[in-house]
């Protein structure tokens, strides 16, 4: 099923308007050449972060993670919590637009300090 602008994945939610637009396109491009649905999302919203802002790979890498009894933002290898939330969920919520506004790259570890996923790659 094609997406459009007022039916896309839930991933493409906190993308700026120009880039989601420019990724709804390209995901249905690659839908229609084959590609299953997992892929196209995660190449089209790349695609598109590289279209609408020219990415380098320069771009900052976030973490979201546990420390203590609190979930926390920090910058890769940084020290200083940029937001501190109870949970990792009300994290993720000012997390999430906070490093897409920021162009950057988004890491989600477990609370046992494992990997969970990345975002925004």
């Amino acid at each position: 099923m094609p997406w459009n602008t007022n039916d896309y994945p839930d991933s493409f939610k906190n993308l700026e308007p120009d880039v989601r637009n420019k990724a709804i396109e390209i995901a249905n491009a690659l839908l229609r050449e084959g590609n299953d649905e997992g892929r196209a999302i995660s190449i089209a919203t790349a695609k598109a972060r590289e279209y609408v802002h020219g990415d380098s790979p320069d771009r900052t890498k976030y973490e979201a993670k546990a420390r203590g009894e609190d979930w926390i933002l920090i910058k890769e290898d940084g020290s200083r919590a940029i937001f501190k939330e109870g949970t990792k969920e009300d994290l993720l919520q000012k997390a999430k637009p906070y490093v897409n506004e920021q162009n950057g790259i988004l890491a989600v570890y477990h609370a046992d300090g494992s990997l969970e996923t990345n975002l925004y790659e």
